[in-house]
């Protein structure tokens, strides 16, 4: 039986590797970064990802990367909860 978490919003199965798109995220989720970062989360949702991993929750994850002002790489690896993404 597929786990329910590796699922995407329309019930398809998704596993490490499988690109997805971010349909949407909570805005609880986005008000629980800096607010110089939450425009960098809220600007994943529509874009395409590749699930990277699943984290200790049984969640598929994803990660964003970009450079900072001073030039400085920035990660964030998220986990998705099934309505916030479709499979592609």
């Amino acid at each position: 039986m597929q786990d329910p978490k590796m699922t995407d919003s329309k019930g398809q199965p998704v596993a490490v590797g499988d690109i997805i798109r971010i349909v949407s995220l909570s805005k609880q989720f986005i008000k629980s970064f800096p607010v110089e970062e939450r425009i960098l989360i809220e600007s994943m949702a529509g874009n395409f990802f590749k699930i990277v991993d699943v984290d200790e929750y049984g969640q598929p994850c994803v990660v964003k990367e970009w450079h900072d002002e001073h030039g400085m790489l920035q990660t964030h690896v998220i986990a998705l909860d099934p309505e916030e993404m479709e499979k592609v």
